[in-house]
């Protein structure tokens, strides 16, 4: 009975996503004559850019549109994911129509290009779908040079604040083969790695950054734990430049994603919140220009999807290093 419930459940899911998708499509078509008349996504950045440069230095921070106490962000976000872990890799496909493999998959290819030996930290990585995409990368290349694909490579360490997710990770990964020698699961915070100073090859975090409460603390930490001539690399939900796209984004957002969720975690809130900290992140310049202020050079981002997500990365320098930016 359970099953066949949790089946009624998604397929209710995704007629509402298909709905959503419909009403998002018209929107746009209809938007296209009106477009400059329709409000401008790069406005929504600039205001919420503006905010987060209020925040500094202050004891206040944001969880999604609401002014909160920085102390109390780590303890609700942790609410809003015990809450989802269950339930966060069918919401993820919903949510996202599937497209999410695909940033996720291209992510992990352009990380592995360079990672071959290489030490890799996945934060905020808790149910594994970064890392268990490193391994499988990992296993086709030992295949191909017909090679153990433990034998040339150091585990994926995967780290999250949020113990809920992580034991759903550690489910994942005994169900699927992977060992200890593979990938490590531990619980951190981004703001206090447990982890030493000038010792990870490539730091990456999936949309993980903009549920930090110091989002600048956290990207000191990962320039921190780096090696010199490390990688640091991100996929983070962005800012949609495109008025005709971002007005269906934001119809399809907030209308149908916290129902989605609704129906299948049966928490509409929590869902309602990671919408609204995606419009609070700060813009993909500005994210940016927080990497380079941090130190770190050879920063770029690579939009994906008319930017709803968008691929960073940049290098800490080696002594004696003058890169330009």
């Amino acid at each position: 009975m359970r099953g066949r419930s949790l089946l009624v459940e998604r397929s209710r899911a995704a007629r509402l996503w298909q709905s959503g998708a419909r009403a998002a499509r018209n929107v746009s078509q209809s938007a296209v004559s009106a477009s400059l008349n329709t409000p401008d996504a790069s406005v929504s950045s600039q205001d919420s850019d503006s905010e987060g440069e209020k925040e500094k230095g202050s004891t206040q921070t944001h969880f999604g549109f609401r002014t909160i106490r920085k102390e109390l962000k780590s303890s609700l976000v942790g609410q809003v994911f015990s809450s989802v872990a269950p339930s966060y890799d069918v919401m993820n496909d919903l949510m996202s129509g599937g497209i999410h493999r695909v940033w996720k998959d291209l992510f992990v290819k352009n990380m592995c290009a360079q990672s071959k030996g290489l030490s890799v930290l996945d934060v905020a990585g808790g149910t594994g779908d970064i890392a268990f995409r490193i391994i499988e990368e990992r296993r086709r290349a030992a295949v191909l040079r017909d090679m153990s694909s433990t034998s040339y490579t150091t585990p994926v360490m995967v780290c999250d604040i949020n113990d809920e997710m992580l034991k759903v990770g550690r489910e994942r990964a005994n169900t699927r083969g992977y060992t200890s020698s593979e990938v490590s699961f531990f619980q951190g915070d981004a703001e206090k790695l447990p982890i030493e100073s000038d010792s990870v090859d490539i730091y990456c975090i999936s949309f993980g950054m903009r549920n930090v409460t110091d989002v600048q603390k956290a990207l000191q930490e990962a320039f921190r734990v780096l090696r010199p001539g490390g990688r640091f690399m991100m996929l983070e939900f962005g800012k949609v430049d495109n008025p005709v796209v971002a007005q269906a984004y934001d119809l399809y957002s907030f209308n149908i994603i916290p129902k989605i969720g609704g129906i299948v975690a049966s928490d509409e809130a929590s869902y309602q919140y990671l919408v609204e900290s995606i419009r609070r992140f700060p813009s993909q310049k500005v994210f940016a220009d927080m990497m380079r202020n941090t130190g770190f050079e050879e920063v770029s981002f690579l939009n994906r999807t008319f930017g709803v997500v968008a691929e960073y990365s940049g290098f800490k320098p080696k002594p004696g290093e003058n890169w330009t930016n």
